[in-house]
């Protein structure tokens, strides 16, 4: 009557503890989403987004923030919920009730058509709700977290919600959590930036460092999760360069060693001719060779991170950062006597 995918189940002597749900724990057909894999999402993104493996995401600045674990979301109207208990009946597949546990055609039945309440899981419902307005919702688990212990908090019953209302629950799919959710789903540029020398330097010769116009610009995605009327938009601004020469020996212009980034998206200024002997305004200095080993020379962008969202919601996410590192071989001045 009851599966939950090698989780936990429902009985006398049965171990009612939970432990990490099962990875793509899912129900039947395809793209039925009464029957969607327990970290299958509805939630569509779109604008800078990344597919979550790509280098190029943001790392967040705070080492404490988190995307979050798991949210309620609408999978089923009352007509899709008896349909799917009807092909159950002619021997489909299990119906995910939750995250990790399916009911079978008994349960199903007895909670959602005759109104009887089962275990734990609250009041039960007569015929599917047929003619009320409204959505069956479920929980959902955020696959990059899908381990921890926070993702059993949407651990609740498919439970109905009625039309253009969210649930009094702490993982309600709010424009915060959405917000928070296309933060995780940013891209921003790559790390490019120029340097003069580019990869061999001399001792006490400045080394400029710059970005052309438009490198760096904001970034934004947007959230939206259908049937809910919640979205949220999350902007990405590149606000500053921060340099690490790789080396203690070594000074860095400004010496906070953050380049601004300008208006117009560029960092510093380019080299010229003649700028050799020059304090440049975003660069660095070394005061030592880097003898048989080169130096790691880090380039970090920070990104500040707003958003805005549905019923004029708005809010800041923790700034993040993207860095790339290359080697700086520094020599010493070689002089003849002569």
């Amino acid at each position: 009557m009851a599966s939950a995918g090698g989780a936990y189940g429902y009985g006398e002597g049965q171990d009612m503890s939970p432990s990490p749900p099962p990875k793509g724990a899912s129900g039947g057909a395809s793209g039925n989403t009464l029957t969607a894999a327990a970290t299958t999402t509805s939630i569509k993104v779109s604008g800078n987004t990344t597919s979550g493996n790509s280098p190029k995401s943001l790392a967040p600045v705070d080492p404490n923030w988190e995307p979050p674990p798991c949210w309620y979301e609408p999978v089923a109207t009352p007509e899709q919920l008896k349909d799917g208990v009807d092909k159950l009946k002619k021997g489909g597949d299990l119906v995910p009730v939750t995250p990790s546990l399916s009911w079978g055609e008994e349960l199903m039945v007895d909670h959602y058509e005759k109104d009887k309440a089962e275990f734990d899981s609250g009041g039960g419902y007569k015929n599917y709700n047929l003619g009320k307005d409204g959505y069956f919702w479920r929980g959902v688990i955020n696959e990059s977290r899908r381990n921890e212990l926070d993702a059993w908090d949407c651990e609740r019953t498919l439970f109905w919600q009625d039309a253009n209302t969210l649930p009094a629950d702490k993982r309600a799919p709010t424009p915060g959590v959405l917000a928070a959710y296309a933060y995780d789903k940013i891209e921003v540029p790559e790390t490019e930036v120029e340097l003069k020398p580019a990869t061999r330097s001399t001792v006490n010769l400045p080394t400029w460092v710059w970005s052309g116009k438009g490198t760096f610009q904001e970034v934004q995605v947007r959230a939206e999760l259908p049937n809910a009327g919640v979205w949220a938009e999350t902007t990405a601004k590149p606000i500053a360069l921060h340099l690490n020469p790789g080396t203690d020996d070594a000074e860095v212009y400004p010496a906070s060693g953050d380049c601004e980034i300008n208006d117009d998206g560029s960092i510093g200024s380019p080299y010229a001719k003649g700028d050799a002997g020059k304090t440049p305004p975003c660069g660095i200095r070394y005061l030592r060779a880097s003898g048989g080993t080169p130096y790691q020379l880090n380039a970090s962008i920070t990104w500040q991170i707003s958003w805005e969202g549905s019923g004029g919601a708005r809010g800041d996410l923790p700034n993040g950062t993207f860095e790339t590192t290359q080697e700086m071989t520094v020599q010493e001045i070689q002089s003849i006597n002569r």
